[in-house]
């Protein structure tokens, strides 16, 4: 069911993040430690935003393994963002191509999930119906991440992004899925661990639309800054307070337990443009 990490603070060098940690998501795109099956080798993305230069993200995919990616490996140690989202993917709905490889872009917005919607063969024509044509359009892979970012963007039917804007877009995406679920016969769960943002704040989610199922993991970090020095990497809690950093990932990158708080089920993680963490109830 994938893992991802997502970053938004002070510049950090992304390979500091992808490659460095003990348990890095490049190490995890092999030997995952926290999900059944430790493989997530079906392709792999990176977003990243530079707001010098374009509101928009430059967005890095392939269907290789992360693990075995020269490109990314040659890249990751010379590139420097505020935001960086990165998504290792073990393919559940849809084929193994590029198209089907998070994190997804739409204009200043990148997605990704890790989780599943249950019963989602059963919605995808309805959930398609339901889609204005200017989503419809943009629409190119076949997974049910992608659906559902589709109907969150026509959900938030070109407000103002904000957190609370997504946060709302979100609760009514699930209400949605649930409802046509409820219409089509959909079976199965809902396990939504999505992450959002437009390079200036973020927003995350550790959903299950069934208390009994088993949730995907999710942890936050925060500080002052993430830095790695001679192979250790860790969330600094004291420095210069012009800086900050917070990292949400699907997996614990070290072992340093004081780094990283897990993320109660059904709540958001909203991270604000001045980087303060808020845990709210998802709604629905």
């Amino acid at each position: 069911m994938c893992r991802f990490l997502s970053y938004l603070g002070a510049p950090i060098v992304m390979d500091q993040l992808l490659y460095q940690p003990q348990n890095s998501l490049i190490h995890q795109s092999y030997k995952a430690q926290e999900r059944e099956e430790p493989l997530n080798g079906d392709g792999f993305g990176v977003g990243w935003y530079n707001h010098c230069i374009n509101p928009e993200p430059a967005v890095f995919t392939s269907v290789r393994p992360a693990w075995n990616n020269g490109n990314l490996k040659s890249i990751a140690p010379k590139i420097e963002s505020e935001c960086i989202f990165a998504h290792v993917r073990a393919a559940s709905r849809g084929n193994v191509t590029r198209n089907n490889c998070h994190p997804f872009a739409y204009e200043e917005l990148l997605f990704m999930h890790n989780g599943d919607i249950g019963g989602f063969p059963q919605i995808k024509r309805k959930l398609r119906d339901r889609l204005s044509d200017r989503v419809y359009n943009w629409l190119q892979g076949e997974t049910d991440s992608e659906h559902f970012f589709s109907l969150l963007l026509d959900n938030l039917d070109r407000k103002s992004k904000t957190p609370q804007t997504i946060m709302a877009a979100v609760e009514q995406s699930i209400a949605d899925i649930l409802e046509l679920a409820g219409e089509n016969g959909g079976q199965g769960p809902v396990l939504l661990n999505v992450a959002i943002t437009n390079g200036r704040f973020m927003v995350a989610t550790k959903y299950v639309s069934d208390p009994g199922e088993t949730p995907n993991t999710l942890y936050h970090s925060e500080g002052s800054r993430y830095e790695c020095q001679e192979g250790v990497c860790h969330m600094v809690q004291k420095g210069d307070p012009a800086q900050h950093a917070v990292l949400v990932v699907s997996e614990k990158l070290t072992d340093i337990e004081q780094d990283w708080h897990e993320v109660p089920l059904n709540h958001f993680v909203a991270v604000g443009e001045e980087l303060d963490v808020t845990l709210v109830p998802i709604q629905t």
